[in-house]
């Protein structure tokens, strides 16, 4: 009995499903791309995930595991030299299912499964396009518009602060300090000079 087997047989032994799947996955690698049916890309994305996520780590163990799926020692070594540089920074999710159409003889539904990291068209496209918001209500339009006059009005306000802070904190400095220096000043130069000048007269008079 096959109860909660859950995952596609392809119509196939587990000896043939175990070859086939291990010869898409060393065609995949080394060509980047093939076309199937749509069953088989999705079995043999499960199939060649993990063993491109073991190619993040050259170690010896990691040879060898994936040695023992792909059976292919060009495959392995394309793995490890390219494919594992490619994807080093990918979380996850190396390969795109596409599906093609049905197929002429059979009607059988086709598709093209590829590693995500050598699609140049794809790659420069995500380069080339521009962040939009996902927003479709007509009130993305007017806040876009009334943003920019309140940024605007907010650093124009923001400068006229920075400068009245500025002219506060320097004006008393320098108006205060000679004024509080020249006022004594002033005031005690003419009481020295006239307490001779009543001595000198009160002596002439005697």
């Amino acid at each position: 009995m096959r109860h909660g087997k859950k995952f596609n047989h392809l119509g196939r032994t587990a000896s043939h499903r175990a070859a086939m799947l291990s010869n898409m996955a060393s065609s995949l690698i080394m060509h980047k791309r093939i076309v199937t049916t749509v069953a088989k890309a999705k079995a043999l994305r499960v199939f060649v995930e993990p063993i491109i996520t073991r190619s993040k780590d050259a170690s010896t163990h990691n040879y060898r595991t994936a040695f023992s799926y792909l059976k292919d020692k060009h495959a392995v070594t394309e793995l490890f030299t390219v494919v594992g540089g490619k994807v080093a920074n990918r979380a996850g999710g190396y390969t795109r299912i596409l599906k093609t159409g049905n197929r002429a003889g059979d009607n059988a539904e086709m598709a093209m499964i590829e590693l995500v990291d050598f699609n140049e068209f794809f790659e420069g496209f995500n380069a080339d396009k521009k962040k939009s918001t996902t927003r479709r209500s007509r009130r993305a339009g007017t806040s876009a518009k009334t943003a920019a006059p309140a940024a605007v009005v907010a650093e124009a306000v923001v400068e006229e602060v920075v400068a009245e802070e500025v002219a506060t904190i320097e004006s008393p400095v320098v108006d205060e300090t000679p004024a509080a220096e020249e006022t004594p000043a002033v005031d005690e130069t003419p009481a020295v000079d006239e307490a001779p000048a009543a001595d000198d007269a009160s002596e002439e008079t005697k």
